[in-house]
This record gives structure tokens, sequence and C-alpha cells, in this order.
């Protein structure tokens, strides 16, 4: 068996592995997606509108989008948001949860400008976030996305004064809601009604996330997962926008939560918890992803009613997930960060890496301890692999001979390989072996680094201002000694070149192909490969460069020191 045929196989399979879904965006289909029994009734732009004994399912027509955010801020009364981590409003008009920017993460490295998570739903890149009650019988008025909602008290929402706004629908019931925020992301809102009317009622609560349209910087990524995400009864479902455009998905479960995630950020509603709910993401003319309780709220007259919900809107940072997670008993709340196939590898290199990011004070430094760390991890496997492809490539000249003095005669050349084989105690799948085995290893720490929010922003040295961006250089402007701006596609840095140069040496150091097909391809791979990894994160080539340095060196110790004897 040719060892070099195995090699060539694993080299293309982990290329198509890391990078076919970054070209070739690959649709993750639900195949559970289950018909809604509820048809919509629209009577109303903006209306909830029942027509069965059962739930009524929630439809709204969104209005005309044509104002830039601020103005669409500026248009409506607010209550101010803010607290050590996030800072906006709330609007009147609706009671919606539609305004909101987190501090402690800017949208350019050198930037001060904050990013803007939640818009208005009158701007294009409206992103909101609203509640409220559907009754089974269309005589009860209940609030809209028009009505004009008051405050009660307090008028500034933080970590330490609540606000209540109220609605009255001028026929004896008045709805409030009372929102509360915590030190970081987490939003509590408790819904209530006081029935002063003459009637009793029944309406279901709800709560609903609308996101206008695709975000412009969404990567579709096949690695990372942008889209509708939801637990239900134990089990994660992750949703396209492309699936959700194409049907829409209803759910039901009697615990869970759901919402719209992006690579670093998310907007996740807590349904309230002992209450079964009807869970649906659809898209028509906007995205939506809501939940309505089943079973009604009864209210008899001079009486109230409540609901409540929790709703994040949140940096998906590690530490803080998975402490709401436990804090607030929320059953796999730390999946909404997408840690892959290999979970039990890819959580654990994180929470290593975090800590020698804390050590070191550089997130570069840290990844180069952390690669260092998987070497010698894995260094007797690779010292195994080594000394079998090191005598290999001592054989190489021994087995070109034979295959040139048996070329007519197959069987032959066959038993003549083998017995040199047998005689130089060479396993020709020896050295696949143990790269086979650290696969999942070099999988997850990839998947780590480019899901990593704590990357972002974060600096190395010299050019590298962000690790999770692609390295600026370029080659073509001799990395900025020429005054010109290439296009993306010529921003080859210094990063990647060292990453194909090492790769270059690598291959040089193992055995030669015989098949002179294979050869050329083996050729190819390192320019392919800088070509590829050039708009990849620089966090990940410096990752890649240091392990191909540290291979190269082990690999050159061993080849000195590996002999045979093949007269």
């Amino acid at each position: 068996m040719d060892n070099k045929n195995v090699f060539v196989a694993i080299a293309l399979s982990m290329s198509v592995l890391l990078f076919w879904g970054a070209f070739f965006e690959t649709p993750k289909k639900d195949n559970q997606n289950l018909k809604s029994n509820n048809q919509i009734q629209q009577k109303t732009e903006d209306s909830i509108t029942p027509n069965t004994s059962q739930a009524p399912s929630i439809n709204q027509i969104n209005i005309e989008k044509k104002l830039s955010r601020e103005e669409s801020i500026n248009k409506s009364n607010r209550i101010k948001i803010e607290n050590e981590n996030i800072v906006g409003s709330i609007s009147l008009e609706g009671g919606l949860i539609d305004d909101i920017s987190f501090k402690n993460h800017k949208q350019k490295v050198d930037g001060k400008k904050n990013i803007e998570f939640l818009n208005p739903s009158q701007s294009e890149n409206g992103f909101y976030v609203e509640s409220g009650w559907a009754g089974i019988r269309n005589n009860i008025k209940v609030p809209t996305k028009n009505s004009k909602w008051e405050v009660e008290g307090n008028k500034t929402l933080t970590n330490k004064s609540p606000v209540t706004i109220k609605w009255d629908n001028k026929e004896g019931i008045i709805f409030k809601k009372k929102i509360e925020l915590d030190e970081k992301y987490l939003f509590k809102i408790s819904q209530e009604i006081q029935n002063n009317s003459s009637k009793s009622l029944e309406l279901y609560p709800y709560a609903q996330i609308t996101r206008n349209k695709i975000p412009d910087d969404i990567q579709n990524f096949y690695i990372s997962h942008e889209g509708f995400i939801g637990v239900f009864n134990d089990e994660l479902k992750e949703d396209d926008y492309d699936d959700v455009e194409d049907n829409k998905i209803v759910r039901e479960a009697n615990e869970g939560w759901l919402g719209i995630t992006d690579k670093y950020w998310m907007a996740v509603i807590v349904p309230e918890k002992g209450k079964n709910f009807k869970s649906t993401f659809q898209y028509k003319d906007t995205f939506k992803a809501n939940y309505i309780i089943n079973d009604p709220i009864k209210i008899n007259t001079s009486s109230k009613g409540s609901s409540n919900f929790r709703l994040f809107v949140a940096a998906k940072e590690v530490n803080t997930i998975d402490n709401y997670a436990e804090s607030q008993n929320i059953n796999k709340l730390d999946l909404v960060i997408d840690w892959g196939w290999f979970y039990f590898f890819t959580k654990p290199l994180f929470f290593v890496i975090d800590y020698l990011f804390k050590f070191s004070g550089n997130f570069g430094i840290a990844i180069v301890l952390i690669t260092l760390a998987i070497r010698a991890l894995f260094f007797p496997l690779a010292n195994f692999s080594f000394r079998s492809m090191a005598k290999m490539k001592a054989v190489t000249p021994e087995m070109t001979r034979l295959k040139e003095l048996h070329k007519d005669d197959k069987v032959k050349l066959q038993q003549e390989m083998m017995a040199l084989y047998r005689k130089e105690k060479i396993n020709p799948a020896a050295g696949c072996l143990p790269v086979l085995i650290q696969i999942p290893f070099f999988f997850a720490i990839y998947k780590m680094l480019f899901i990593s929010l704590e990357m972002r922003h974060q600096p190395f040295f010299g050019w590298i201002q962000d690790l999770s961006a692609a390295d600026p250089t370029s080659i073509f402007n001799l990395f900025g000694l020429i005054p010109w701006s290439p296009p993306s596609f010529m921003i080859i840095g210094i990063w990647p070149i060292l990453m194909g140069a090492s790769m270059w040496v690598q291959q040089k150091l193992n055995p030669a192909p015989t098949d002179p097909i294979q050869a050329k391809i083996f050729a190819f791979f390192p320019l392919f490969l800088t070509i590829i990894l050039a708009s990849f994160p620089s966090g990940l080539v410096v990752y890649w460069t240091v392990n191909n340095i540290l291979t190269i060196a082990q690999q050159w110790v061993i080849n000195k020191n590996t002999t045979v004897k093949t007269n």
C-alpha cells in the first residue's frame, strides 16, 4: 500500500471538511417541521387574530420600512435603557424593545461606535421584540404595535430600577407590563391584565422576535450557525433563514427557549416556566420567531391575570451564557453558541485558551501556547507517525527501482514491496492512524477559534490588530510599500504566506509521491491553502502556521535520526 495515497486522501478530505461550507453553503434542513393547525385571519395591519378554540396563531404585517435608525428612534416617545453592558430604549408606540446596543463591543477595532443589535421596525434593518395578548373572540380589543403606552412612575430602565407601562383599551380592560433588567443582558417581562369590564376574558400571552431582513454581514459559513435556533423539550433545533423562507416551522413543547442568533450576538426568549407553548419560525415580508401559550389565561370580571417571560439580548460571551444557563435554570442555553459536533472537545479547549489569554494578556500568545499544548499531548502519536513516514521516505528510491523493474508484473511488484516493508519493519498505514485520531482535536480548535467572541478585536503583534479578521496586508502591494489598495480577492497577507511556506517545507520532509499526478496535486496544495486561508481569521492562520513549524521541527529531527538498509 502506497502511504502517499492515504495522505493525499486525508489532505483533500480535510480540505473539503474545512472549506466546502465557506464557499458553498449547505442547507441544514429540519425534517420534523410541523404544520400549523391554525389559519390566520387578517383583519387589520398589525393584528393578532385567532379563528379556533385553540391557541391562536400570531400574524402581523410589517409596516413600511423607510426611515433611518436615528429617525425611527426620534419618531416615538421612549424609555431609556442602560446598564454596564447595554444601552438603548423601549418604544412607547407598541411597547417594543427595539433599540439595543452593546457598550463593550465596538463596530470597528479603533472605533467608538457600539454594536447596534436591535433596531426599530421602521428602519431597513429592523430587529425588535414585542409581546402581548391574543384573544379567541375578535371583540376583545388588545394592544398592537401601534398602541400608545403610558409610563407609570420611573422612566429609565436600569438594573436597579424597573419600569412599568400601561395601556387602557377604553372598554374597562387595562394592560400593564413590568420590565426588569439585570446588570448584563437579561430582561424579565411581566404582563398583567386588570379586567374591570362586565365580561370574563380568555387571552393567550405571546412574545415575538421580528427581523426585517437577513443581516448584511451574515457569513453563511457552515461551521457557524446563523439564523433561527431553539431548544424544545431538550432537543436543539437550528434552522437557516433559507429554511424558514421555504417553510413555516411550527413546534410544540412544554419547556425550552427560542430566538434568532448571529455569529456573535443573540436574541432569545424563554416562555413562562411550566406552560405548554407553540413556537413558530416563519417568513412573510419579515422573519419571525415567536411563541404563544397553548392554554388561555382566564380572567373573571373585577380580577387580574398575568404572564411572564424572559428575554436575552446578549453578546455570546461564553462565561456569561453559561452562568445564565445555570442561575436561570435554562436547559441547554449554552448551545446558543455553536460548539459543533465535537462539543466535548471544543468547549473545554475554549476554557483552556481563555485561561491562557488571561495568563498571557495576549490572545495571539494564547493561541501559540495552546498549539504547543496540543502538540505536546500528541507528541508520542506524532513521533510514531513521523518515524513511519521517515522510513517510507528513506525507501522511496528502492520502491521506485522496484516499480521500474517490475512495471509489467503487478503481482511480483506487490510481493517485492511487501517484502521490503517486512524487512524494514514498515507499516504503510502507520502514519495514517495518528492523523485520523488528531482530526477531531484539530477541527475542534478550528471551530473554537472561528466562533469565539473573545477573540474578536484582540490584537497580536505588529500589523495584526484583530485576530478575528483576515491579515490586512497583501503581497500585491508589497505589504503596504506600494500606495495601492488591492481588491479583496487579492488580499494575501504575510501570515497566510508564512503558513503556505511552512506547509511546503513540511511537504518536502514527507515521502514524495511516485505517481506524477499525485505529485502535481501535492505540489499545488500549499498554494491552494494559502489563497483559501488568506480570507480566514488571522488567529486561525497563526494557529496553523505555528502548528506547521512545530511539525517541521519534530519531523526534521526524526528524519535526521532515521536510517534504513535497502541492500
